[in-house]
């Protein structure tokens, strides 16, 4: 059965869309079926997979409102192993629909319960906001994957997303772990990107943290504009390299859980 990884910050400008989109590609690299779902109204990454989002007729959006089945949602394989949920704008009317709609925080996951068995993987894409789309997330997830952005605010806001986690597992979803943490924009040309690493670990003593990290690399901006996932726009770059690490142990992670290791 395919393990459900949120990608999680409510912090914008993180990495999350970019981590979404590379660990997806580099699981499936290895070989991993991969589902991901852009959960986020800006459909980041049904853009960054090369996906038209004007051209769309089944998104996320059709299938929360219960309008399409999620089997008519997926775009299969848009590359080898990897298939889409994908997004447009008209996903942020989605809360307001959601509005005293029965068992509104578990919509996805009736859906996702569905088809998980079909995949190895299924990596959520969150908006950058602890909203009804993020909790209905949180909700369907195994655990939450969260990037953090080497910089001065790298802790703010962390401790909110922390407690809503901790609430989710309380409330609505009692299996929820913390899949881990995993910093992004690494300067080694800077004291501060060190600073934020040590600063974290040793605030977060008991969270996993991923032992890869992402640099700061300029191919990894470009590559979105392509439609393209590093590993395929520029298999060379350091950033490329980084995501393969971090599969590597997302899927050892896995091991971790499933037979405690």
């Amino acid at each position: 059965m395919g393990r459900v990884i949120a990608v999680a910050n409510q912090k914008g400008g993180v990495g999350k869309t970019t981590t979404a989109v590379n660990l997806s590609a580099c699981l499936a690299e290895k070989g991993q079926k991969v589902l991901i779902v852009d959960i986020d109204p800006q459909g980041n990454t049904t853009r960054g997979l090369g996906v038209d989002k004007k051209a769309l007729k089944a998104t996320i959006y059709e299938l929360i409102l219960g309008e399409l089945k999620v089997d008519e949602c997926v775009i299969s394989n848009i590359i080898e192993n990897l298939s889409l949920i994908p997004a447009d704008v008209e996903l942020a009317g989605a809360e307001i629909e959601l509005i005293g709609k029965e068992n509104s925080n578990f919509i996805l996951r009736k859906y996702l319960d569905k088809i998980k068995q079909q995949y190895d993987y299924v990596i959520m894409d969150c908006p950058p906001s602890l909203n009804i789309l993020t909790v209905n997330a949180l909700t369907s997830a195994d655990t939450v994957l969260v990037p953090i952005q080497c910089e001065f605010f790298a802790l703010e806001g962390l401790s909110q997303l922390l407690h809503t986690i901790n609430l989710i597992k309380k409330r609505l979803n009692s299996a929820l772990e913390i899949e881990g943490i995993v910093f992004t924009m690494y300067d080694a040309r800077t004291n501060l990107s060190l600073q934020v690493v040590e600063e974290v670990k040793k605030e977060l003593k008991k969270t996993n943290i991923y032992k890869s990290i992402i640099p700061r690399n300029v191919r990894l901006g470009e590559a979105p504009s392509h439609g393209l996932p590093i590993n395929l726009y520029d298999t060379k770059s350091k950033g490329a390299e980084s995501y393969r690490l971090l599969a590597d142990e997302v899927i050892n992670r896995k091991d971790e859980f499933y037979y405690g290791i």
